[in-house]
Order: structure tokens, then C-alpha cells, then sequence
């Protein structure tokens, strides 16, 4: 196993245990063992620890659910239909109970908002940075900037409550009802 390796296999596994677990509920120990890495290649790779870990883990679901987003929308002029298609695409994951990985910053911003300004601040990027999305589609599309802004956090708002709803209820049927709202949400 190289250094990258390890390097990833840790991030990987901090990754998916942080969604799963949250911060307080993973334990360097378990994401070692569950990475197969050596436990000083952590050390070695994240000198600031589990807190940096988790930032880097924030990082990089930020950029693949900003990719996913992008990727949805880009194939749509409309960005209700956009937004819906990404809805629907993120609902599917619902659909077997057994693949549900579980909020992709949402626990860790619960957790440590208060209590860790590093991770704060790159929960808080993440959530813009998947919001820009939305607004640059709505600006290009002719809505006003303020509009754009101000729809862009709602339909944020909505979804991560959208995935908590249908984490506890084990379905998709809340993140489908958002999709459903969204093209009246943009008429405004």
C-alpha cells in the first residue's frame, strides 16, 4: 500500500463512518481499522487529527455533491426540471434501505457547529457552494440575483430537511414531495 493509498483509504472511510456516525460517534480507531491503512500513516496525512479529517472529508463531499448538482442541471434549459432531476436522482438512494449512507454534511454541521469554528466554516462553504449552483442556473435562466439567492438557500433548506425526513422515515416520498414544490418555488 503507497502513502496516496492510505491516504485515501482513511479519507474514505472517515467519509462514509462521519455521514453514518457523525463526528462524536466515529473514532480514530474505527475508521484505521475499517481503512486498513497502517495507524501512523493517519498521523502522517492528517497531523491536525480527526477535526482535520473531517474538514478534508466536508471538502471532498462539498466538490461530489456540487458535481452531482452541476451534472443534473447542465442538462436541462429549465432549472426546475434541473433541480428535479437531481431530487429524483438523490431519492433513489431511498429506495433500498439497506444503501442509505446518510447526510452528506448535514450531521457533521449538527454536531460541531458550535463547537468547532474549522468545521463550521467548511460545512457552511459546502452548503454555499452547492447553493451557487442553483443561483448561476436561476440567473441564467432570467431570475433576478436576489431571487436567485434567496431560492437557492430555500431549495438547500428544503433538501437537506427533505433528506433527514427521509432518512427517519426510510423513503423518498419527502424528498419527492420537495421536487414537486420546486417549479412553484421558482415562480415566485
Amino acid at each position: 500500500m503507497s502513502y496516496g493509498d492510505s491516504r485515501e483509504k482513511i479519507l474514505s472511510a472517515a467519509t462514509r463512518l462521519f455521514q453514518l456516525q457523525g463526528y462524536y460517534g466515529t473514532g480514530l480507531n474505527q475508521i484505521i481499522k475499517e481503512s486498513g491503512a497502517p495507524k501512523g500513516s493517519l498521523y502522517y496525512h492528517f497531523p491536525g487529527g480527526k477535526e482535520q479529517l473531517a474538514i478534508e472529508a466536508v471538502n471532498e463531499m462539498k466538490e461530489y455533491i456540487r458535481q452531482k448538482i452541476a451534472d443534473c442541471m447542465e442538462g436541462y434549459a429549465d432549472p426546475a426540471e434541473g433541480i428535479q432531476a437531481f431530487l429524483k436522482e438523490l431519492s433513489c438512494q431511498f429506495s433500498c434501505t439497506e444503501d442509505i449512507e446518510g447526510l452528506p454534511v448535514g450531521l457533521l454541521a449538527a454536531e460541531t457547529s458550535l463547537k468547532s469554528e474549522p468545521l463550521r466554516e467548511a460545512c457552511h462553504e459546502a452548503y454555499k457552494e452547492w447553493a451557487s449552483v442553483y443561483e448561476e442556473k436561476l440567473v441564467q435562466a432570467g431570475c433576478s440575483e436576489e431571487h436567485a439567492k434567496e431560492a437557492s438557500t430555500v431549495i438547500n433548506a428544503m433538501i437537506e430537511g427533505g433528506i433527514l425526513l427521509s432518512l427517519t422515515a426510510k423513503n423518498s416520498t419527502p424528498l419527492l414531495y420537495i421536487s414537486s414544490c420546486i417549479p412553484d418555488l421558482l415562480k415566485r
